[in-house]
């Protein structure tokens, strides 16, 4: 078990360490699990998911946002970039589900940039290879 003061103490390093940048809560565990114990650590993000501090519904909204801000990056691309963040699966999923119309589009959009980005360093076939190696869906005759 832990005092109060040992709880506020360890609960204002991880809120700073989370306002500094929006994390995921497998970041937050990743970087606490040696310095907190289990126990305490549980009980801190549960503390900061019901103030809302920790989302990983909000952080995948905000991740994708920045993606197609951003970056050229097929759906596939997207969602292991989120598991690499360590986002559960089902939140991913759901997301994707959610706004499945807008990442087809981002999705083709990011296909006719790559297309005229490569045009003149690669032939036709293999800009489609390249296509099809980072997650595209690549349509033949395309």
């Amino acid at each position: 078990m832990y005092t109060v003061e040992e709880f506020d103490k360890q609960k204002t390093r991880v809120f700073k360490y989370i306002t500094f940048k929006k994390r995921t809560e497998n970041e937050v565990r990743i970087k606490f699990k040696k310095e907190i114990e289990d126990e305490m650590l549980e009980d801190i993000i549960e503390y900061l998911k019901e103030a809302g501090y920790i989302d990983d519904y909000s952080y995948t909204e905000k991740q994708v946002h920045e993606y197609m801000l951003l970056k050229t990056m097929s759906i596939k691309e997207i969602e292991y970039k989120l598991y690499q963040k360590g986002i559960d699966r089902k939140i991913i999923e759901e997301y994707i589900s959610k706004n499945r119309e807008e990442l087809e589009e981002y999705e083709k959009q990011s296909i006719e940039k790559i297309k005229n980005k490569k045009a003149t360093q690669m032939d036709d076939e293999e800009i489609k290879t390249y296509l099809y190696k980072k997650g595209y869906k690549v349509e033949e005759g395309e």
